[in-house]
């Protein structure tokens, strides 16, 4: 079968009534015009073009001129067309991903050729900050689910040539758009053509969940290591940092997130908090989130294991000890509550938010006064995990606060079991878990720490003030 549009219209628009079964499915619109008194047709999908501007495409269809229309397709549409993002196709295929993607497609008798004109308009929130990656002070604006505009966000905070995006299909079904932001001039070229291969060479139907999708298809090693494999953000100034950085920020239609990459632990630990605030305070706030980070993965695993061994209980922490009954063994309670804390988030998420407010009141109520009254827990292990649950908002990135929670029930489960050497064996696991781990460059997890870098590894820790000159 041939892949090109032929000249005869009546030829072309019988195929593509076809294809897209316009018959049946009612948001597909096919019209038939003149142009310069030949006749024409067009395509595209409702919703994603508003009335207006059909209108004034349709105005300016019937003004073409016949003179209009003596040169070929790329002539008229530069002369006769007044939209600016005018592309001219020939490949049924393509014209058939362009019209599904919101693209008007008009053709004319006597072309070989279509003009796809983008004057698409996709349903989009207000780019309001996200409520994840919030900061105290800072810009309030966030990735939404359009494309075009998230790189609209990093391009007004980059304003140089040396920024590229480049636009990529993936999915036979989906043919979904992915845009992969990278800065010429100090990005790394044998890794960007590692991630473009990679990409460009998956056989997959369709990105279901997006960004996720995507990175399970590109790196595919260690599935059973928790830690994540690369940065989330759905904050354009955290991309347009990470960019000028020289890592690769990959945009996925219909996801309000940017994936960056390569991104050690060190990386996904930072936040746009550490950098709005003077040096001091932002190594103050950096250094509170990795001491509390390390506090929620070993503070229950060492109670519990001072619980079992109350002879090695310092007389200076004799107050840890628990005075009252216990009925639930304590490795139990703080099972249980790991569970419940996650319940309550589930029910957080699905609460809704005119309701989410005294709910929460009364879960707050029901698990910490009657939970302690009724017997089930003591109030020493209530209060350890309330600590663990307020920690781990601490971390922004919720794959790694959970891998930090797996850590930590590990560990957990391995002290209840086998005392001190499990409590030392669950800490060796956790980092040997971190240390083997790899980026998608299969560089270090945990540089630069290993291989040591003192100068890099201190401006991880430690926020120093942005380097400048005067000229």
């Amino acid at each position: 079968m041939d892949k090109k549009i032929t000249v005869d219209l009546n030829e072309n628009i019988q195929y593509f009534n076809a294809k897209l079964d316009v018959k049946k499915n009612f948001d597909i619109i096919n019209r038939m015009t003149k142009v310069a008194e030949r006749k024409a047709g067009y395509y595209f999908v409702d919703g994603f073009v508003k009335d207006e501007i059909m209108e004034r495409l349709l105005e300016f269809f019937y003004s073409i001129q016949p003179e209009n229309l003596t040169g070929d397709s790329n002539d008229l549409s530069k002369d006769a067309l007044p939209y600016v993002e005018v592309d001219v196709l020939d490949d049924k295929e393509q014209i058939i991903t362009s019209i599904l993607s919101g693209i008007v497609c008009l053709f004319i008798d006597g072309y070989s050729k279509c003009l796809a004109i983008d004057c698409r308009t996709y349903p989009m929130r207000s780019v309001d900050e996200p409520s994840n990656d919030k900061v105290l002070r800072g810009s309030r604006d966030g990735f939404v689910e359009t494309v075009v505009m998230n790189t609209a966000l990093i391009r007004r905070r980059i304003r140089t040539p040396k920024l590229s995006m480049e636009m990529m299909n993936v999915g036979e079904s989906s043919k979904t758009d992915i845009v992969i932001c990278y800065m010429e001039d100090r990005v790394d070229k044998a890794f960007l053509e590692d991630v473009k291969s990679r990409i460009t060479g998956l056989k997959v139907d369709a990105l279901t969940m997006n960004q996720e999708s995507l990175s399970e298809c590109i790196y595919r090693r260690k599935w059973y290591n928790p830690f994540p494999k690369f940065k989330n953000t759905e904050r354009p100034d955290t991309t347009a940092a990470s960019l000028l950085e020289g890592k690769i920020a990959i945009l996925v239609d219909n996801s309000p997130s940017a994936l960056i990459m390569p991104a050690s632990i060190f990386d996904i630990m930072e936040e746009a908090d550490d950098f709005y605030y003077p040096p001091v305070t932002g190594s103050y706030l950096r250094l509170s989130r990795f001491i509390i980070s390390v506090m929620t993965l070993i503070l229950t695993p060492l109670w519990l294991l001072f619980m079992q061994n109350p002879e090695w209980i310092p007389d200076a922490l004799d107050f840890i000890r628990i005075t009252d009954s216990v009925h639930i063994p304590i490795f139990l309670q703080l099972f249980i509550l790991e569970f419940a804390i996650d319940g309550m988030k589930l029910a957080s998420i699905n609460t809704p938010s005119i309701l989410s407010m005294p709910l929460s009141v009364i879960a707050a109520i029901v698990v910490g006064e009657f939970a302690v009254s009724s017997g089930w827990f003591n109030s020493e292990t209530m209060l350890y995990m309330a600590f663990v649950a307020i920690g781990n908002y601490t971390q922004a990135n919720y794959e790694l606060g959970y891998a930090f929670k797996f850590m930590r029930m590990m560990t957990l489960v391995l002290t209840a079991v086998f005392n001190l050497y499990g409590f030392i064996a669950g800490l060796l696991l956790t980092i040997v878990f971190i240390v083997s781990n790899r980026t998608i460059a299969g560089k270090s997890y945990i540089y630069p720490l290993v291989p040591f870098n003192g100068a890099q590894l201190m401006r991880r820790l430690f926020r120093k003030r942005i380097e400048h000159y005067y000229e």
